[in-house]
């Protein structure tokens, strides 16, 4: 078996490409023999390294057009998932979900890049599973008991995992506050050679751009727009979309799914990109910096790492909002539009650059290596 072959790539679902994607992408291109286990695989989703190596879903992958409601299907992921993996000198899961449950055999490094601890059981739950009305609440009583049985396995599979891997000091504080495990971090990915700017004027219009997840919190984007009257683009699709586009007025303008062509062309001529939720990491914000596009951001998660704020830096790339409401966002937008002079395009695109790929391959591969080479020792060690 090839060297290739002994590498085990695991990923939560293929149903798209996203920040995850973006990162599974190197490993994909650098082990193209690589086994990959998934949970959900929806063909023709995701890059064609990813496509090309041996995916191997789950078996509730055989239901019916499963990518439709794979979400509602958080029950039985930890059932399907736990892969005993085989024949393999190193396991590379990245998840944000179930990824980090496969078993690895004695003495075989598993490398977790961890996207977050599983913000549906944790940190983010009340943003999933909203408690409204009687039975509402009578709901969220069997919410919370299946998603205490399932923060009880998260902590338990977690001792499957040699080293971890965060993608952003906040995810670092937050595998320590679940796990009581420490972690290296490595910056994701931000591809700034295609990311970049034209030097034309900025146009009239705000920004967003992402899956449609309620966490994500696109409705204090819409309302903040709505109330100050400006124009606003949506770029994106998910189960939140139905409800933005009911509560949406005439100044929002909805693109749905659009490839990234599209969402460059946006980011060079954006007056600024709206980012209200909080994020594990944000490539989004990354990539629009990469064009010279600002952004306008809740002051939490990662984006407190990529953004240098107003009021904080000699050469600003975004304005921060602290409180996570309409009127905050709206007060963002306002101070932003007061201070535009103060924003550079080559200062934003600098602070990208820092992010781009190359460095995320050099960082995430040398450590991989090492791992694999025993020259890492297992991190069993507790948090400090």
């Amino acid at each position: 078996m090839g060297t290739d072959a002994r590498v085990v790539l695991v990923h939560d679902w293929l149903t798209g490409t996203r920040g995850g994607e973006k990162c599974l992408e190197p490993l994909c291109r650098r082990w193209p023999k690589a086994r990959l286990y998934t949970l959900f695989h929806k063909k023709g989703t995701v890059p064609p390294a990813v496509e090309a190596l041996d995916v191997r879903p789950s078996v509730l992958n055989r239901l019916p057009r499963v990518e439709r409601y794979y979400r509602f299907l958080l029950p039985l992921m930890p059932f399907a998932a736990g892969w005993r993996v085989r024949d393999a000198d190193l396991v590379v899961s990245l998840s944000h979900a179930v990824a980090k449950s496969a078993r690895a055999e004695p003495g075989v490094p598993h490398v977790c890049y961890c996207f977050t601890p599983m913000r549906y059981a944790w940190h983010m739950k009340d943003a999933y599973f909203r408690k409204t009305g009687f039975f509402g609440r009578m709901k969220a009583k069997a919410v919370d008991l299946l998603l205490s049985r399932i923060r009880e396995w998260d902590r338990r599979t977690a001792a499957r995992v040699t080293h971890f891997v965060a993608i952003s000091g906040t995810v670092r504080d937050r595998i320590r506050d679940c796990y009581d495990r420490d972690a290296a971090v490595i910056y994701p990915p931000v591809d700034t050679d295609f990311y970049t700017p034209t030097g034309e004027p900025r146009e009239d219009f705000y920004l967003v751009v992402s899956a449609l997840a309620p966490y994500k919190r696109f409705d204090l984007a819409i309302d903040a727009c709505t109330k100050l009257g400006k124009k606003l683009v949506v770029i994106g699709s998910g189960q939140h979309e139905h409800k933005l586009r009911a509560s949406a007025g005439p100044n929002v303008h909805f693109l749905g799914w659009q490839p990234d062509e599209v969402i460059r062309d946006h980011l060079r001529r954006a007056r600024a990109l709206l980012f209200p939720g909080e994020e594990d990491f944000g490539i989004v914000p990354l990539e629009a910096q990469a064009c010279g596009c600002p952004v306008i951001g809740f002051a939490r998660g990662g984006l407190t790492e990529t953004v240098l704020a107003l009021g904080a830096s000699d050469a600003p790339t975004g304005v921060f909002f602290e409180e996570q409401s309409a009127g905050a966002a709206a007060e963002a937008i306002e101070r932003f539009e007061r201070a535009a002079d103060r924003f550079d395009p080559r200062a934003a695109r600098r602070n990208a650059v820092l992010f781009r790929k190359d460095r995320f391959e050099s960082e995430l591969f040398a450590l991989l290596d090492a791992a694999r080479g025993g020259a890492l020792a297992p991190d069993v060690r507790k948090a400090a």
